[in-house]
């Protein structure tokens, strides 16, 4: 008779588990670069980005991972992409590029095996760029004012939602999403049934075929590249005393890292911003 021990089964379940799904959670650390983007176009300009920069850098000293942070769109070049695990856009919003050589050097990272992480406005930032809009997975149409709302786990085996509740009560703004791309693999979403009913026709719209729970977090494997984007992150408090809201950007960094292995541009194909996807 063959027996497992409880260790034994627990790490045959976990290897079967990365074999089956391809989720790495195994993430050195001591590797990890990432690289905290916070330029906005013209428009409005959330006051949580210092907060958010603030608490990934506090997770890079508890994690031991080292992070960078600037607003020079500068920096996307692809000798300086190239030391990053990961980039991180924390409720950027509208135009965050200057010139459409930049706009390349972040689409070939993405195509050499890049990871990114988006953080709520996120999902309004280069509304005119359609690869972009692709990558996030759609664009920001519109939210109701800020309210407590429900929001429920999808997927509770996946990475990024270990130590989550399954059904959360959060102060948000609640994001709809239009030009939704069918890529992106949704692992969390947030409860309709629990807006309040003050603009319920433009909930009904905006809300489309979606009565119960609407997508809040996705991760999708696209054009070469590992990205993860959750809608949720408005208030500046979230980012300092909401330990559940750190522990869901968190596990999004780590869920991306695990999936970047290497940074290789002679993968990357585009020669303009616009190139066809392949």
């Amino acid at each position: 008779m063959i027996r497992f021990t409880a260790v034994a089964f627990s790490g045959l379940f976990i290897f079967l588990l990365t074999m089956s799904t391809g989720w790495s959670q195994d993430v050195n650390w001591k590797k990890v670069r990432v690289l905290v983007y916070t330029k906005n176009g013209k428009g409005y300009v959330h006051d949580n980005i210092p907060n958010a920069v603030q608490c990934i850098q506090k997770l890079g000293r508890q994690y031991g991972f080292a992070v960078d942070s600037s607003a020079q769109p500068t920096v996307f070049t692809e000798s300086s992409l190239k030391q990053y695990t990961l980039l991180i856009f924390p409720s950027t919003n509208n135009d965050v590029f200057d010139t459409d050589a930049q706009r390349l050097a972040f689409r070939r990272y993405i195509e050499a095996g890049g990871g990114f992480v988006g953080i709520h406005s996120v999902m309004g930032t280069e509304r005119n760029w359609a690869w972009f809009k692709r990558m996030l997975g759609g664009t920001f149409a519109w939210h109701p004012k800020f309210q407590k709302f429900r929001v429920e786990v999808l997927d509770t085996r996946h990475p990024s939602m270990q130590g989550l509740p399954k059904v959360w009560e959060k102060e948000d703004e609640f994001y709809f999403t239009k030009n939704m791309s069918p890529g992106p693999t949704v692992i969390m979403a947030n409860d309709l049934t629990s807006l309040n009913q003050d603009e319920p026709e433009k909930v009904k719209m905006f809300g489309g075929s979606y009565t119960e729970l609407y997508p809040s977090a996705w991760y999708y494997n696209f054009d070469g590249g590992y990205t993860w984007c959750t809608t949720l992150g408005h208030a500046k408090t979230d980012y300092q005393t909401d330990t559940t809201f750190i522990n869901h950007i968190f596990q999004g960094i780590r869920y991306v890292a695990g999936q970047v292995k290497m940074i290789d541009f002679s993968k990357a194909y585009a020669d303009s911003r616009d190139t066809p996807i392949r």
